[in-house]
């Protein structure tokens, strides 16, 4: 569904998507070699890539609330 959802919008509007993993690792995801190489085709074409290393939030809070 995914996939299906970044084609559908592919050219036509904008999207954001945010992940942990690099794109070396997307195949995690989509399974499918072609798929993962097309999706991150659509991704990048055109894009603004913003690589933040920094911290997790999430597990950061994550870990106060349960120390351990």
């Amino acid at each position: 569904m995914l996939f299906s959802f970044m084609a559908n919008r592919y050219e036509q509007a904008s999207i954001m998507v945010t992940s942990n993993l690099p794109f070396s690792k997307w195949e995690q995801i989509f399974k499918d070699p072609m798929t993962t190489a097309a999706a991150i085709d659509r991704v990048v074409h055109h894009s603004i890539i913003l690589e933040l290393n920094i911290p997790s939030y999430r597990l950061e809070h994550s870990r106060k609330r349960d120390p351990s």
